[in-house]
């Protein structure tokens, strides 16, 4: 693998790896509905705030989610709408999984 293939790849990574934790993919589907300030994030997953802005810190290092300032409030939203896609993909090998359980029982 080239140097330049080998960079692309890794730029993949990074993201996929920013998502996988079950607390941000949360975050993700919640912020697809539409923009979240972190109270309500932290509501929603029953967490601490120096939790969930460390999610979110790992999500928008990624380009996933971006930010915005009011007042004392942070707000967040999508970045790249797209990456809710990725989601109906992973529940198609979910259940690919889940019926090829069953079939060998």
């Amino acid at each position: 693998m080239d140097a330049k293939t080998h960079s692309r790849y890794r730029a993949r990574a990074k993201i996929v790896k920013a998502m996988a934790h079950p607390s941000r993919l949360f975050i993700i589907d919640q912020l697809a509905e539409g923009e979240r300030c972190v109270c309500e994030l932290t509501d929603m997953i029953g967490a601490d705030t120096s939790t969930v802005s460390k999610h979110l810190s790992v999500l928008k290092e990624a380009g996933i989610v971006k930010d915005e300032k009011r007042g004392l409030q942070v707000f967040y939203t999508l970045r790249t709408p797209c990456v809710t896609r990725l989601f109906s993909c992973i529940e198609a090998v979910v259940k690919s999984n889940i019926e090829a359980q069953l079939a060998a029982m």
